[in-house]
């Protein structure tokens, strides 16, 4: 067996001992959630998922991907219906990738499109406006998929202010951010901050109860973060015996009455 075969196989016999301790001693729970973003690492984000029978919470937005179409055209309902059979979690994070920018002085809310018609312009919205935003998300996947999201938003970048959290809670979104260990450090530039480097951060910082946040490709960064960090993280959090979850799992998700 070649070595990178032999390394493989090593890691998915801890891999597989870990999951059967972990389920014997729970210590603790992981929130694994994922942006989209170019896609280019979703195939072995759901693969990776899979094989370590883990279930995560991913946030939709219609973004371009490296495949020259967007993560919620119909080219990728197949990939999003085999994510919804394997039991994952899914929430709004703006159709059009939509930074919040301010409040403004009128009751109005500032924000800037990554994508879609109005991409790169300031505009001011009503929190009707920001609310079907995060709806049109819903909109799109059920007819992906044939079902709906979890009643769960994240904003892009994180960055919200109370009236856009009313704005989502008004048409029955609770937002979700993620903790500060929980950051993936998969944006930032791989010149500065390596796999190797994040991947031990990560194992040391994490905690009972943190959100994990990763994207499922980064445009900018040249050594992508899931093939070299999201199985080993997985696997030495299981040895840690951490245990996972989707956000419907969450104390914050909401409660249906």
């Amino acid at each position: 067996m070649r070595p990178a075969g032999l390394a493989a196989a090593v890691l998915l016999l801890v891999g597989g001992v870990a999951t059967a301790a972990a389920a014997d001693t729970c210590r603790g729970t992981i929130y694994l959630t994922f942006d989209t973003g170019s896609q280019s690492q979703a195939e072995l984000i759901a693969a990776t998922l899979q094989r370590q029978q883990v279930k995560a919470t991913f946030f939709l937005a219609n973004e371009k991907t490296t495949r020259g179409d967007w993560s919620l055209d119909p080219s990728w309902a197949a990939f999003w219906k085999a994510r919804v059979a394997e039991g994952h979690a899914f929430g709004s994070h703006t159709f059009d990738h939509v930074y919040y920018k301010g409040d403004g002085e009128d009751g109005t809310i500032k924000v800037k499109a990554q994508f879609g018609e109005h991409a790169g312009q300031a505009q001011r919205w009503t929190a009707a406006q920001y609310c079907s935003e995060i709806g049109r998300v819903d909109r799109r996947f059920r007819q992906l998929t044939g079902r709906g999201l979890d009643p769960i938003w994240r904003a892009p970048g994180g960055k919200t202010s109370r009236r856009t959290i009313a704005a989502g809670k008004a048409c029955g979104y609770t937002h979700f951010g993620w903790a500060p260990a929980g950051f993936s450090g998969d944006e930032t530039a791989s010149e500065t901050s390596s796999n190797a480097a994040l991947l031990q951060q990560s194992l040391a910082t994490l905690r009972d109860g943190d959100i994990f946040l990763a994207h499922m490709g980064i445009w900018s960064r040249k050594d992508p973060w899931a093939p070299a960090d999201l199985e080993p993280l997985i696997v030495g959090l299981k040895q840690k015996h951490m245990c996972f979850a989707t956000l419907r799992e969450h104390p914050a998700f909401p409660k249906v009455p």
